[in-house]
């Protein structure tokens, strides 16, 4: 049975002749008496009869009737209820970020959303080919990949832009280069370095500055979380790269970020979402206050 079947015998039941109900319903009439007929072939006993020149309700006809009108009722309750909940700007929304990220927006994110919206925040800092399946898990995944990238896959996921942040060369603040302003790749030449796990997408960037130096860099460490790898940059055992907006100015005491002049460095941050969950009035609310955090950091250097 279809919902429109039954909608039909309904119509017919109260609106006396197949004309009538199909004037009604802007159908002809044939249309009609074609979705009756696949109605009846569902059942065993006669859903209608001929009385002259018109068609109406049989019992069992009426019965179907009725038992149709609950079940349109229930279907009107049910797309209310998924209205609701897709207006409901109350309704809780997850978000996951990959390790800088988070610690840059989720202390923001949640004083600007209070008693805007309810938030679940997760961090998770995956390879960068891993980040669209996150979506599975949660509303709203910030992201990050470099510019020459593939993009992120069409179809699975909408992709909001929220900002190009460059990268900078981390040195400590006692470094001999920690006064210089900015740095050409020459200047990095015997340097130990602190870099990000391979696979990553903040890793191939060391690539570019290896290939000016017609040789392998000294990746001495390997460290993810950005805020950990300062603690290790500041001893001056080793430079890294670092970004130039998402860092807290408080896990930069002790280290310098340096631009560097000949090889501009950057990487790009979205926030991905499977298109039906922007179908939430909850999720749009919550990726435009996301997006105007991003409009208003200020740069540093």
């Amino acid at each position: 049975m279809q919902l429109y079947e039954l909608r039909i015998l309904r119509e017919l039941g109260e609106r006396g002749s197949v004309a009538a109900v199909a004037e009604a319903l802007y159908v002809t009439p044939s249309a009609v008496s074609q979705q009756l007929a696949a109605l009846q072939r569902g059942f065993n006993t006669p859903l209608t009869r001929r009385r002259g020149r018109h068609l109406e309700l049989t019992e069992a006809g009426w019965a179907l009737a009725a038992a149709g009108t609950k079940v349109a009722s229930a279907m009107a309750d049910a797309e209310s209820a998924v209205d609701a909940f897709l207006d409901d700007s109350l309704a809780p929304v997850s978000l996951s970020a990959f390790h800088s990220a988070g610690l840059a927006w989720f202390a923001p994110l949640l004083d600007a959303s209070a008693g805007r919206a309810r938030l679940k925040l997760s961090d998770e800092d995956v390879p960068r080919a891993d980040f669209p399946a996150l979506t599975l898990e949660h509303d709203i995944v910030i992201a990050h990949r470099l510019p020459h990238d593939d993009p992120w896959p069409q179809g699975r996921v909408v992709v909001t832009e929220l900002l190009t942040e460059p990268l900078d060369v981390a040195v400590s603040a006692h470094h001999p280069l920690a006064a210089s302003g900015s740095l050409s790749a020459r200047d990095l030449t015997n340097e130990r370095w602190i870099s990000v796990h391979e696979g990553f997408p903040l890793a191939e960037l060391l690539a570019p500055i290896a290939v000016h130096h017609g040789q392998p860099l000294d990746i001495a460490h390997r460290v993810n979380e950005f805020f950990v790898a300062a603690t290790i940059v500041r001893t001056g055992q080793a430079i890294g790269l670092m970004p130039r907006y998402t860092m807290r100015a408080d896990s930069l005491d002790g280290v310098v970020l340096l631009p560097l002049r000949d090889l501009p460095l950057a990487r790009q941050i979205d926030a991905l979402s499977r298109p039906e969950a922007l179908h939430r009035r909850a999720v749009r609310e919550v990726l435009a206050i996301l997006t105007e955090l991003c409009a208003a950091i200020p740069p540093r250097g």
